[in-house]
């Protein structure tokens, strides 16, 4: 059974359905320079209509970059805090669209 809303997905494999703040916070604490560099976040479909990655930076930090083509948006941000990051991106899917789910 797939997730209800959305996924995550490392590069080393992890992957957690719907992940709260929490389980977004863990899974960009193991993010690396060497092995599992970037997560996806994106629905659980084919050709999802938005999506959002966080990528380890070489100088450091966290870029982040969110795409939602329904609503023409794509921006690329940069970061150091993992807490703001996990707790931005919660805020930013929850205001999504799931067309046909609860």
């Amino acid at each position: 059974m797939g997730a209800e809303y959305y996924r995550a997905d490392s590069e080393d494999g992890d992957r957690i359905d719907d992940p709260s703040e929490d389980a977004l916070y863990i899974l960009i604490s193991d993010l690396n320079d060497s092995d599992n560099t970037f997560l996806v976040v994106q629905p659980d479909e084919d050709d999802p209509v938005w999506s959002a990655t966080v990528a380890v930076l070489d100088e450091g930090g966290y870029e982040v970059a969110r795409r939602d083509t329904t609503r023409h948006e794509h921006t690329v941000a940069t970061e150091t805090s993992i807490g703001r990051i996990a707790l931005d991106l919660t805020i930013w899917m929850a205001a999504r669209d799931f067309p046909g789910r609860p």
